[in-house]
């Protein structure tokens, strides 16, 4: 019997919950432990390009069963979250800063946090701990030093530009499903999920797809700064990836481990999202990285994603 798949439409019991962020708001899917459980801490969940809170949905209860208050948030101008006025607001600086005052809004308490930024979102997830978010530990999933480096996705971001500024955003998105439909693993998308996709693309905000693009073929290397704002807190810090990751090279996410001095880790049977591709993995590796940074961990996460299965919606 095979496994069931996980996915963007995978079953969770989390809420949809609405934010203060930014000129407007965020949108995010909350699921809290057990009312008789204190968390452990609060885990913040930031997505990529194109991206939005439900890319972390096979995440979602089995982190809240392991204890955590799991967010996942749409960042500006994504899917259900506003997007902000202009094309640069959406740079990873100005989207780190909408971050860090997201942590400072979460932080109930004083609770533990750690933040995990996905592919874009770990740019921005770095932007803001330069803009001076205060977390517990930081993982970079799957985003890497600077800029995408040149191919595939960077070409279609060149080729995608001049036909959404001329052409709107359903032409964008046609162009995006002819290249999906390439894709072997297209036919493989069950009717609801690819229904999602379209949607979600269809209302993120074009200033949105413009400047994250933006940020995706210009962003400079700020390894080193981070890696000064990381030892100044003493704020250690997971770099993460599939092991066929075809955004960053692996190689390159390895080094900016090891200019930032942290551990680095691969999962495998993934490429560049084992949030849906391999859940399982990515899970008993965030538990390992996180029993040292947490108080009486007690591999809580890794227990959980053994004992529960994770289904995608029938």
């Amino acid at each position: 019997m095979s496994s069931p798949v996980s996915s963007q439409i995978s079953a969770h019991h989390a809420e949809r919950v609405v934010f203060p962020g930014g000129a407007g708001e965020l949108v995010a899917l909350r699921h809290r432990p057990a009312a008789d459980v204190t968390p452990r801490a609060t885990v913040l969940l930031v997505p990529g390009y194109t991206g939005s809170k439900e890319d972390f949905a096979p995440l979602i209860d089995p982190l809240a069963a392991a204890g955590f208050d799991v967010i996942a948030i749409d960042l500006p101008g994504q899917y259900e979250s506003p997007g902000l006025p202009d094309r640069t607001d959406h740079l990873p600086g100005p989207l780190g800063e909408v971050v860090a005052k997201l942590i400072e809004e979460v932080r109930e308490d004083g609770r533990e946090l750690i933040l995990v930024g996905h592919s874009y979102g770990g740019l921005v997830a770095r932007a803001a701990i330069l803009a001076g978010a205060s977390v517990t530990g930081l993982v970079l999933f799957s985003s890497g030093p600077g800029e995408l480096p040149e191919g595939t996705r960077r070409k279609i971001l060149d080729a995608g530009e001049p036909i959404l500024l001329e052409h709107g955003i359903e032409a964008a998105q046609r162009l995006r499903e002819a290249q999906d439909t390439a894709s072997p693993k297209s036919d493989e998308q069950p009717a609801e999920l690819r229904k999602l996709l379209r949607d979600r693309f269809l209302a993120s905000a074009p200033a949105s797809l413009l400047g994250m693009a933006d940020g995706l073929r210009h962003e400079p290397d700020r390894v080193a700064e981070l890696a000064t704002a990381l030892a100044r807190s003493a704020t250690p810090a997971l770099v993460v990836c599939g092991e066929d990751d075809d955004a960053w090279p692996v190689e390159a996410q390895r080094e900016m481990a090891r200019r930032l001095d942290v551990d680095f880790q691969l999962i495998e049977s993934a490429g560049h999202s084992a949030n849906t591709e391999n859940p399982s993995a990515l899970l008993r590796v965030l538990s390992a990285a996180w029993e040292g940074w947490l108080p009486s961990a007690d591999g809580a996460v890794d227990a959980a994603t053994e004992s529960r299965a994770i289904d995608p919606v029938s």
